[in-house]
């Protein structure tokens, strides 16, 4: 299913240009419009999915293997020295645009730091606590 007013849902369907790296039937992957870095792009799912709780279990599991071969791929001929693979779901964790993406930044050794977080500390009984609570049975 394509979202009507959905952005990326254009940009993956070719209902608006873009500088396309990769595509097949399920994804376009293109060069990000605002970069972090040289080569910033996203892997774009074609279909409407709003993020990660609401995509077909085929179409996540094309995601990764798909997200290593362009940053092998990527890292051979840009040069970079590193690479993140970043998905984000909901406001809280900085998705924007609610549409499904992967965002495959290359990283240089040049300084620059654009992930950053602060470290929580928790104690031992809070630390249990909370891998009780996330334990899947």
């Amino acid at each position: 299913m394509k979202k009507e007013d959905c952005i990326f849902c254009k940009l993956a369907n070719g209902i608006i240009p873009t500088n396309s790296i990769y595509e097949d039937e399920d994804f376009k992957v293109i060069l990000d419009a605002d970069p972090a870095t040289k080569g910033h792009a996203l892997i774009l799912p074609k279909e409407h999915f709003a993020n990660i709780y609401e995509v077909d279990d085929a179409v996540a599991a094309k995601i990764l293997p798909l997200a290593k071969r362009l940053a092998t791929h990527m890292t051979e001929k840009l040069g970079c020295d590193g690479f993140n693979i970043l998905q984000n779901n909901g406001e809280a964790a900085g998705q924007t645009v609610f549409h499904l993406h992967v965002h495959l930044v290359p990283r240089y050794d040049d300084g620059r730091n654009i992930l950053t977080w602060s470290h929580v500390k928790f104690t031992e009984e809070e630390t249990k606590e909370i891998c009780e609570s996330l334990q899947m049975k």
